[in-house]
């Protein structure tokens, strides 16, 4: 009988390896839920800057504004009449 019980238990033991320390044990699969979870957060942060971006095109193809604002920021021209004064920090 406690043959029988040691036999049982060891084969228990065997049949638990796998699940704890095998390729697909349970550590393995809380890191992928893990990096899962990490990519979808990516993914949101991609989503959202795609659709600034896609935004930011719409304006550009459509509204003189952009064109504008951009030309103003990143190239430094002014409207006729306005004086361009820069302040140095």
């Amino acid at each position: 009988m406690k043959l029988l019980i040691l036999l049982l238990a060891g084969l228990f033991v065997l049949l638990q390896y796998d699940l704890w320390f095998g390729e697909s044990s349970l550590p393995s699969y809380w890191q992928l839920q893990q990096s899962i979870q990490q990519q979808r957060q990516n993914n949101q942060k991609f989503k959202e800057r795609n659709a600034s971006l896609e935004a930011e095109v719409k304006d550009l193809k459509t509204g003189l504004h952009a064109v504008e604002e951009r030309a103003r920021s990143e190239l430094g021209m002014v409207k006729k009449g306005e004086v361009f004064i820069q302040v140095a920090d």
